[in-house]
Formats: C-alpha cells, sequence, structure tokens
C-alpha cells in the first residue's frame, strides 16, 4: 500500500505534516509505503532536524504550492507542479492508493471532480463528519458540505455510502441509518425530506430506522449514520465545532466533550469517487495529520472504492 501525503497543505505545513507522517510511519507494517509529496528542499532538511533518514519515504518533489487563499480552479490550472495537482496525478496513475491533504479544500475537490471522478452510477458524491456520542463509535453525518441542495435520489444515495463507511471503516456490524428531520413522524419535514423518506422506508440497501430529530445527536443509541443535504449538515457541523470551542474557553475538562476535538479524527473520506480521497482540517497540528494519514490507510484497507462500484453498477 502506498499513501500519498500533500506536504504543503495546511496552515502549519510543511513542520506539522512532515512531522505527523514521522508518526504515522511507526504504525505502519513493513508493506506501506507513505509518499511524501511536496518541495524536497523543504522537506529534507526538517526530516534532518529530526534525526530521520529520508529513504524511510518516497519524496515527490514538487516546485508549487496552492495556498489556502488561492482560488481553487484557477491555482488548480494555473500551478501544475503543485503538491495538490503533483498527488492527484500520482492518484489517477495508481502510483499510490490513497491521497490525503490538509490544504486548500476547494483545490483537493476540483481535483476530484476532473481528475478522479464519481463512480457510474453515483448521482453525487458526500463528505462525511463524525458526530461524537456518549458511549461507543461516532454518527456518521453526511453530507456536510458538497451539495447544499439534494434530490431524493441523493440523500437515498448518501444511506449506501454512509452505511458501507460505517460498516466497513467503523467496523459497525448492521448501521441504523436515520434521516435527519424536524419530527420522527413520516409527514413531517419539507418535500424533499418527505419525499427521500418514502424512497427509503421500504428499502433493502440499508437498514433504515426512519426519522431522526436535532435532539437525537449523541445519543449512541439512535442512528450510525444520518443523512441530510450539505446546508443542514454543515450548519451542524459548525454548531458542533462552536460547542467544542466554547467548552475549552471555560476550561470544562470532560472526556466526552474531549471527542469533539478534530484532531481525534484527522480526516474525512469524499465518498462515491473512483479513488481515496481524505481531507484534513486546515489548521491541523502533527496529531491531526498522524490521525489523518491513519485514517486514509484505514479507508484504502476497507476497499470502500470496489464495494460501492459492485453496489452501483
Amino acid at each position: 500500500m502506498r499513501i500519498g501525503l500533500d506536504v504543503m497543505g495546511g496552515d502549519f505545513a510543511p513542520d506539522s505534516t512532515v512531522l505527523g507522517a514521522l508518526e504515522a510511519v511507526k504504525e505502519f507494517s513493513e508493506d506501506t509505503r507513505l509518499v511524501l509529496v511536496g518541495d524536497e528542499k523543504k522537506i529534507i532538511p526538517i526530516l534532518e532536524r529530526e534525526n530521520c533518514d529520508p529513504n524511510q519515504f518516497d519524496i515527490v518533489n514538487s516546485t508549487e504550492t496552492i495556498e489556502m487563499g488561492d482560488h481553487p480552479a484557477k491555482a488548480f490550472a494555473k500551478k501544475p507542479n503543485s503538491s495538490i495537482v503533483v498527488g492527484f496525478r500520482l492518484l489517477r496513475n495508481g502510483e499510490i492508493d490513497g491521497f490525503a491533504s490538509a490544504g486548500n479544500t476547494g483545490a483537493m475537490l476540483v481535483g476530484v471532480h476532473y481528475i478522479i471522478r464519481t463512480i457510474p452510477g453515483v448521482i453525487r458524491p458526500a463528505i462525511t463528519s463524525p458526530i461524537p456520542t456518549v458511549n461507543g463509535n461516532p454518527t456518521v453525518l453526511l453530507d456536510v458540505g458538497i451539495n447544499p441542495d439534494c434530490r431524493p435520489d441523493v440523500l437515498y444515495q448518501y444511506g449506501i455510502l454512509g452505511s458501507f463507511y460505517a460498516k466497513h471503516v467503523w467496523n459497525i456490524k448492521k448501521p441504523r441509518v436515520g434521516l435527519l428531520n424536524i419530527g420522527s413522524e413520516e409527514t413531517k419535514g419539507n418535500l424533499v425530506v418527505k419525499s427521500t423518506h418514502e424512497l427509503m422506508k421500504d428499502t433493502n440497501d440499508f437498514n433504515f430506522i426512519g426519522n431522526i430529530e436535532g435532539n437525537d445527536f449523541f445519543k449512541s443509541d439512535k442512528a450510525d449514520v444520518i443523512v441530510c443535504d450539505g446546508f443542514v449538515g454543515n450548519v451542524v457541523l459548525k454548531v458542533a465545532e462552536a460547542f467544542y470551542s466554547m467548552i475549552i474557553k471555560r476550561e470544562i475538562k470532560d472526556k466526552f466533550f474531549e471527542k469533539f476535538n478534530f484532531i481525534n479524527y484527522g480526516g474525512t473520506p469524499i465518498l462515491g469517487i473512483n479513488s481515496d480521497v481524505i481531507i484534513g482540517h486546515g489548521i491541523s497540528n502533527s496529531a491531526a495529520i498522524k490521525n489523518m494519514i491513519l485514517h486514509t490507510k484505514g479507508v484504502i484497507e476497507a476497499n470502500l472504492i470496489g464495494k460501492f462500484k459492485k453496489v452501483f453498477k
């Protein structure tokens, strides 16, 4: 297995990315190799400073960087030698099995759209986010930002994507899929959600348990996967982030609240595309980068791409 890492991506790169890579490889087996994509002149000195043999990694040099403030599409076209573009090129050519970056999210999505593309049969890909629960695994929420407007058939497919992700990456045997709504009754919600419920209620494609309300979040006895459009999902995610920030500022110490720290998860995959692409938070430190790399490894090992292609064939 070969995992590509965008070393130049993130607010604290390349120090945070290289240090995170050093920590991640300590948990690798001999058949896993980390490929560092970035400016070799900046990578090598950091490795030498940390007394690390550069031969521990494969380094693919790139001479440009897509900055966090760059226009995604324009930068992707005008910076062909950037770490993000080079990483996608390696992924397309099969030289790496997955690609992870905490860099410009928009540019990553441009690469997905123009280079990797969506699996045939998948209408729209989705980004997930883990929502902590009091006990057990986090709940998988999708979509959280790619598609602010979704048709019922798109939301239905999210049920499939999220269910497979929860089962094969989070090891939940029979994931319970809930539809986010303003009430538990079938008749509640807007036209899109009510139509989606009609599609889902008799499905055999996943374990649909009905509508989920906002006050069902953070409960491990409810759903393992929660489906919604990207507009609602992104609002929920930002509220959760604000909640965690408030807890930190008030110096409240609690094991459950610490589960909201994005560092614990590192990054999240884009589901429904032809290769494994993981997106991390721009403010990722070395611990978050390490966890993003390890999560990428887990997603590749789960062979979600192969499973999705069979389902949507």
